[in-house]
C-alpha cells in the first residue's frame, strides 16, 4: 500500500512539475503574442499562428493529465515561439531568445535556398527569407509522419496531408522537385517517403525526455487544440483545422 502511494505521489510531482515547465513557455509566448503587431503579410501570417498556438498550448494544459500531455502543451508553446522569432525576422527586428529544438525539427531540415517548381499547374516558391512571394512560414517537423523543411513558403503545400492525415500520391514528386540537391535537406524523397531518418533527431531536446518513453507515442510535434500526432506546423490549417498553426495531423486526442 505504502508503495502505491509513494507512486502514487512521485506521479503527481512529475505532472505538477511539467505543467509548471509547460507553462513557463506559454506565459512567455502570450507576453510576445500581444506585444507585436504585423507590418506585412508574413509577419501578420507569422504573428496569427503564434495566437493559434498560444491558445491551443492553453487548451491543451488545462486538459493535461499526464506529465507526456503537458509536455505536448509545451511543445506547443514552443512552436508559437518560432512563429514569434519568423515574425520578427519579417519585420527587420531581432529574433530575440534561441527557442529549444522542436521534436522532428532537426531531422526535417531548412530550406537554404530560392526555389520555385510547378506542381499541378501552380507555381509553389519556397525561400529561407520571407518576402511578399512567400509569406507562410514552417519552423520544421513533421506532417502526417513525413518531415517537412522548416522555412518560408508561397502556401502552405502540406496543407493536403494535415486535411487528410496522409499525403497524396503526388507528394513524393513534389518533394523532389522542389528539395533535391538542396544542402539544407538531409534526405532525398524516398527518405521523405518512408518518413525520413528516425534516428536523426535522438537527443533534441534532451530535458524532456525523461518522461516515459511508453507514454509518448509519436511525439514529432505537436496539436491543435486538442488533436495531437506530431508534425510542424502550417500557417493556419490543422488536422481538425481551427487554423493556424501545426501539423499533427492525428494522433493523440485529449
Amino acid at each position: 500500500m505504502k508503495s502505491q502511494q509513494r507512486g502514487s505521489g512521485n506521479s503527481a510531482t512529475q505532472l505538477d512539475d511539467a505543467k509548471a515547465d509547460a507553462r513557463q513557455a506559454i506565459e512567455r509566448l502570450g507576453g510576445q503574442v500581444y506585444n507585436l503587431t504585423g507590418s506585412d503579410d508574413a509577419s501578420r501570417q507569422a504573428l496569427a499562428d503564434a495566437a493559434e498556438r498560444y491558445n491551443a498550448a492553453g487548451s491543451q494544459i488545462d486538459q493535461a493529465a499526464t506529465p507526456v500531455q503537458a509536455r505536448l502543451a509545451k511543445q506547443t508553446a514552443l512552436e508559437g515561439l518560432y512563429y514569434i522569432r519568423a515574425a520578427r525576422v519579417a519585420m527587420g527586428m531581432d529574433p530575440g531568445p534561441d527557442v529549444p529544438s522542436l521534436d522532428g525539427q532537426k531531422a526535417a531540415g531548412a530550406v537554404t535556398e530560392a526555389r520555385e517548381v510547378e506542381f499541378e499547374g501552380r507555381e509553389i516558391a519556397a525561400s529561407p527569407t520571407p518576402s511578399s512571394r512567400t509569406p507562410n512560414y514552417y519552423p520544421g517537423g513533421r506532417v502526417a509522419g513525413r518531415p517537412v523543411p522548416a522555412g518560408w513558403y508561397s502556401e502552405p503545400w502540406w496543407k493536403p496531408a494535415l486535411v487528410a492525415g496522409a499525403w497524396g500520391l503526388g507528394s513524393m514528386m513534389l518533394f523532389s522537385s522542389m528539395f533535391s540537391g538542396m544542402s539544407g535537406v538531409p534526405y532525398g524523397a524516398q527518405e521523405f517517403e518512408a518518413g525520413g531518418d528516425p534516428n536523426a533527431d535522438q537527443g533534441a531536446d534532451s530535458g524532456d525526455q525523461s518522461y516515459d518513453s511508453g507514454d509518448q507515442g509519436n511525439t514529432d510535434n505537436i496539436a491543435d487544440g486538442g488533436n495531437y500526432d506530431g508534425g510542424g506546423s502550417d500557417g493556419g490549417f490543422f488536422d481538425g483545422g481551427d487554423g493556424g498553426g501545426m501539423d499533427f495531423g492525428g494522433g493523440m486526442d485529449f
